[in-house]
């Protein structure tokens, strides 16, 4: 009974600290479902104006298009970024030298960079190859980043080097070897780059803000800028695109979550 009692402080904390995190979800559901005035009220219970919130949203904007927009953006930016970080990160470890060490030292500079400062010369490197308003160029920018090539890195140290080294001797090539071996057996690291990344282009709002001048290819987030933006601001349409724009990636997070927790201990280990 004693050793309950020491430990309710700490069930306490845990469930107002589970309480606190939860709470913003919830009321950005019930939010969904009621009008404008009662969410300027801070109403907590649900109420029945789902269907009017989600009209006005498919018929005021281009919902759908922005769904699909920012679906391919973040699915092509994750496939593309885990394919070729992933090698890079295999490279830097398993053909590892010196100089890969320097080139990877410089490489972790470029994360004290602010992306603010390099926004400007990218903006003129696009405009220059003619790709401003494209969604490629908010996908290129995306698909390396020093981050995850040392987080593959990292992983990459834990791979057995016997294993490499009888792949070889069966006369296996490099590339069948990464796709056979180490993929199957990096899973978890794989899926951690993978959340990690789509969760990033899914809510990335200020590169396609500057780079997607017209509204052709507007992503989520720029739609629910746009919907702020307005003289009058319907906040319970605008409650339900904040909804409709966090369910993929929580979706995503909550499917994956086992095997992200075990790619980043992998790597820190």
């Amino acid at each position: 009974m004693t050793r309950r009692l020491r430990r309710l402080p700490g069930y306490l904390f845990l469930g107002f600290a589970a309480l606190a995190s939860v709470f913003p979800l919830y009321y950005m559901a019930v939010s969904a479902t009621n009008t404008s005035q009662d969410v300027l009220a801070s109403r907590l219970i649900p109420g029945s104006n789902l269907m009017a919130n989600f009209e006005s949203l498919v018929t005021q904007q281009p919902l759908w298009s922005s769904v699909w927009h920012s679906t391919v953006i973040a699915v092509s930016t994750t496939v593309l970024a885990v394919v070729i970080t992933s090698i890079a990160g295999y490279g830097f470890e398993v053909y590892h030298t010196r100089a890969k060490d320097r080139l990877m030292g410089f490489l972790l500079l470029a994360v004290m960079i602010p992306f603010a400062a390099t926004m400007i010369p990218l903006f003129r490197l696009f405009a220059d190859l003619g790709m401003v308003n494209s969604p490629l160029a908010v996908i290129l920018p995306a698909i390396s980043t020093p981050f995850l090539i040392l987080l593959f890195r990292q992983a990459s140290r834990s791979f057995p080097r016997e294993i490499i080294e009888a792949a070889r001797l069966d006369g296996l090539k490099e590339l069948a070897i990464f796709a056979r071996i180490y993929l199957p057996t990096m899973r978890p690291t794989f899926a951690a780059a993978a959340v990690i990344t789509f969760m990033t282009a899914w809510n990335n709002f200020l590169w396609p803000k500057v780079i997607l001048i017209s509204n052709e290819y507007q992503t989520l987030p720029i739609l629910l800028s746009n919907i702020r933006a307005g003289y009058v601001t319907d906040y319970g349409m605008l409650m339900l695109a904040v909804l409709i724009a966090s369910l993929p990636a929580m979706v995503i997070f909550l499917i994956l979550q086992r095997s992200f927790a075990e790619g980043i201990t992998g790597a820190i280990k």
